[in-house]
């Protein structure tokens, strides 16, 4: 089905409207879609464009709330991530962790609390923790600083790609008779007899607005969860605080392995990350207040210098300025608690109905999106805006997780069984299987199927969220958007014009946000 086709049918009747493209948003919808509801979903950007694509690449409990004694906080979060992995094995796998330890006393002290993070877990542990000697830690992590290093805790925590999750979300969803739709603005909320009722819409494409209506209408919108709230009911105070979370990314050398480390506490309080993923290292995150709720909130030059003296003071190579491939930052959205800095802010969700009942949920994290989601639907049930009907998100595979994946490539390996289709392509067009460039895993035919497949409608979604080159490699992926934009106007009939615009936009954005300033 066409974008054009998709966007039709939101002229209709639903049970559910869903605001909002994110990791909660499209969570609703394959919740919803698979209890059987009529359910349409609107994205006024790329799905997971904010938020939901700027994560650590984390599937985690929270070790971080051990220290604070929020249990059910990380009993919950591990038994969601038991889930992410069954419901998605090609995008959700399991990463070996390192804490090191500098004193001989932070072994058993670490240990100890990890290992009843073990024990939470359950039988869904990804793998044991173990305290580890000085020479078994460093043939781990190769990189690693020697110096003054006593040894390390190993612990395991799962890992995956923010973006393509997503997309598996939406295409899972549609699979299930939803109807999603992304470059689509909600522009205003209908209300009859004072009860919300529906949204008018706009396709950013072409124009053309139409009116969804609907029993209940849900804002998951991430941060920018208060702009829908205010077009329900103007001046409100705000419900949400943002804080911006800032990454590096360098080359899989410096650390020299499959081990991630993990930093449990800076001088500054924070949680530091050095991960290998996609054949690079993540370092991050960097946790500051942000003003306002903007798709791209950039980077500053002393984020960047902060995590660059973390990482050096665990690492054996130095590493500085020049070693940075790509930088990338997203906001996080919070619900305004009466913590004195962001870091300090719950991450645990929020869900309440308006005077005209649009449904609210905020908060949270990637771990917990299918949780949230339930408990949304669940609420909106008991607001008695919909029947009920029993939720079996739990047990639902995501798109690619049935049949065995066909592909060798570890990058084609995240399509899981629809990898075979992308292999066809090359099959039938043999110049689709080149790379984009030489220094990125992906290819051409790549980017045909994310149009063709995965509702990709700009440059930006190819290189950002259907591959992931942006973030791997910032400076490889504009040298390779001239010839994406080509392809994809091959694909979309569009015309020089529009190829030439898509370049300058994706440079712009590039060289503004995810390369380091002059």
């Amino acid at each position: 089905m066409t974008r054009a086709e998709m966007f039709a049918l939101l002229d209709g009747e639903f049970d559910v409207l869903v605001i909002g493209g994110g990791a909660t948003g499209l969570g609703i919808a394959v919740d919803a879609a698979t209890r059987g509801y009529r359910i349409a979903l609107v994205e006024a950007g790329d799905f997971a464009q904010a938020t939901s694509s700027r994560a650590t690449k984390l599937v985690h409990g929270g070790v971080r709330y051990l220290a604070s004694g929020q249990i059910h906080l990380v009993y919950e979060a591990l038994h969601e991530r038991a889930v992410m992995v069954r419901n998605a094995p090609h995008l959700v796998h399991p990463l070996p962790f390192i804490i090191p330890a500098n004193h001989l006393w932070e072994l058993p002290y670490y240990g100890m609390g990890l290992t009843l993070y073990d024990f939470l877990s359950g039988k869904s542990t990804l793998g044991p923790t173990k305290v580890l000697g000085k020479k078994a830690t460093l043939g781990r992590i190769p990189g690693l600083a020697s110096k003054g290093l006593s040894g390390g805790i190993l612990y395991h925590d799962g890992q995956f790609n923010d973006a393509r999750l997503a997309l598996a979300l939406a295409r899972t969803a549609v699979d299930h008779d939803a109807v999603v739709a992304n470059y689509t603005r909600c522009t205003s909320l209908i209300h009859t007899d004072g009860k919300a009722t529906g949204a008018v819409v706009r396709d950013l494409e072409t124009g053309a607005e139409t009116t969804v209506r609907a029993k209940v209408v849900i804002n998951a919108t991430g941060i920018f969860t208060d702009e829908v709230r205010h077009l329900d009911e103007p001046g409100l105070p705000d419900l949400l605080t943002v804080s911006r979370g800032t990454h590096i990314v360098v080359r899989a050398q410096i650390l020299g392995g499959d081990n991630a480390i993990m930093v449990p506490k800076t001088d500054d309080g924070r949680v530091i990350f050095l991960i290998p993923w996609q054949g690079r290292v993540v370092i991050g995150t960097t946790d500051l207040p942000a003003k306002e709720s903007v798709m791209e909130p950039g980077h500053t030059a002393a984020e960047i210098d902060y995590l660059l003296e973390l990482a050096n003071l665990y690492l054996d190579r130095k590493i500085g300025k020049a070693d940075i491939l790509s930088v990338f930052s997203g906001l996080r959205p919070l619900v305004t608690g009466k913590g004195s800095t962001t870091s300090k802010l719950s991450r645990e969700h929020h869900i309440d109905a308006s005077a005209s009942g649009l449904i609210t949920v905020a908060g949270g994290k990637w771990t917990t999106y299918r949780r949230m989601a339930e408990d949304t639907l669940n609420f909106a049930i008991k607001q008695g805006a919909l029947d009920a009907r029993k939720c079996i998100s739990a047990t639902i595979r995501l798109r690619g997780a049935v049949g065995v994946p066909s592909a060798d490539d570890r990058y084609l390996r995240e399509y899981g069984s629809d990898a075979a289709a992308v292999e066809a392509l090359i099959s039938s067009e043999p110049a689709l299987g080149a790379l984009l460039d030489a220094e990125l895993p992906y290819t051409f035919a790549q980017v045909v199927y994310g149009v063709r497949a995965e509702m990709a409608r700009t440059v930006e979604d190819v290189l950002s969220r259907r591959t992931r080159a942006l973030l791997l490699d910032a400076t490889a992926a504009m040298r390779a958007a001239p010839a994406v934009a080509t392809l994809m106007a091959r694909e979309l009939g569009y015309g020089v014009d529009w190829q030439k615009a898509q370049v300058t936009a994706f440079l712009a954005l590039a060289k503004a946000d995810y390369l380091l300033a002059d």
